[in-house]
């Protein structure tokens, strides 16, 4: 399995990088950036601990190494600037993604790769990508609200003083303000959230506000999320390489799910070496079912202002 990540010389995409070396899964990681002298530093950081990981072909170069990739990642993307709005990120992100995706249409890719979009708006930009790409559509699938998962989960086990690994909850919807946490179905080792110890409701809403402001935190903190969303990025890209079939929140083009049509957005997807699999569709509160149908209208509507 060739995984090529374009914007590999960024910290989301070098973290990656480094989470896929230690999780030994993938054979090769390609790491793809304009700046050539900074990813090609990168790619010989990794090269230099290779030994002690896995015998990995570690490479640095330009987009023509897609070519060669089972997934391409793409991590890519323009911080916003003082006083800039969100629309205005957006369309700048919009134009610098459209370049990316005419790069990978003229080198061209393999039959089957897979297109791993992480670049923000998540959303958005997976969805442009289906669009132009001219690829089925399950084979291109964005990062969508794994990473608020996952920081859902954690921080809802450091509350309870429990295994992060035996949290089971997720968010669904737009990884943005919009997203949805799945209270219905939140479960402690397999038994019921609301009936584990030290339960409330306040507890769920300070940990819900945390996790929504998290990506602002480590911002504030320390300039960007890094490790996080390279682990999260690893355990999908897992997925796919081992044909896992697992239920992830990958971003996906839905329609029909929920009432929701033509948006790319997070529900529960059986993710593996074909993509997407399928979607499915479960019970929720309606509160929950409501606040997904209105992600997806916040999302086609930046979709119709921006694309």
């Amino acid at each position: 399995m060739q995984v090529s990540i374009i914007g590999g010389g960024g910290l989301v995409g070098s973290c990656a990088a480094f989470a896929l070396q230690c999780g030994k899964i993938v054979r090769g990681i390609d790491l793809i950036d304009v700046n050539a002298e900074l990813v090609g530093g990168q790619a010989l950081d990794l090269l230099h601990g290779s030994c002690l990981t896995a015998d990995q072909q570690i490479r640095s170069g330009d987009t023509s190494l897609v070519k060669q990739s089972d997934i391409i990642v793409i991590t890519a993307g323009l911080r916003r600037k003082p006083d800039e709005s969100r629309l205005d990120l957006i369309n700048r992100n919009v134009q610098l993604f459209r370049g990316i995706l005419a790069d990978i249409k003229k080198v061209g890719t393999k039959p089957g790769a897979i297109v791993f979009v992480v670049s923000n708006p998540v959303d958005v930009l997976t969805y442009l990508a289906i669009k132009e790409l001219g690829l089925p559509p399950a084979q291109v699938i964005g990062l969508g609200t794994v990473l608020d998962t996952s920081r859902l989960r954690s921080l809802m086990a450091e509350k309870l003083q429990v295994p992060p690994s035996q949290v089971s909850t997720l968010i669904l919807g737009e990884h943005g303000d919009s997203m949805v946490p799945i209270w219905s179905a939140a479960q402690i080792a397999g038994l019921p959230l609301e009936k584990w110890p030290g339960y409330s409701t306040t507890l769920i809403q300070e940990v819900e506000k945390r996790t929504r402001g998290s990506g602002a935190e480590v911002i504030k903190k320390k300039g960007g999320a890094g490790f996080a969303v390279g682990l999260s990025i690893t355990d999908v890209i897992n997925s796919i390489a081992l044909d896992q079939r697992r239920i992830l929140p990958v971003s996906s083009l839905v329609n029909g799910l929920y009432g929701i049509r033509d948006v790319a957005i997070s529900v529960p997807t059986v993710v593996g070496r074909a993509g997407v699999l399928s979607q499915i569709e479960i019970d929720l509160w309606p509160k929950e079912k409501t606040g997904l149908t209105n992600s997806a209208r916040v999302l086609r509507e930046t979709i119709e202002k921006v694309l």
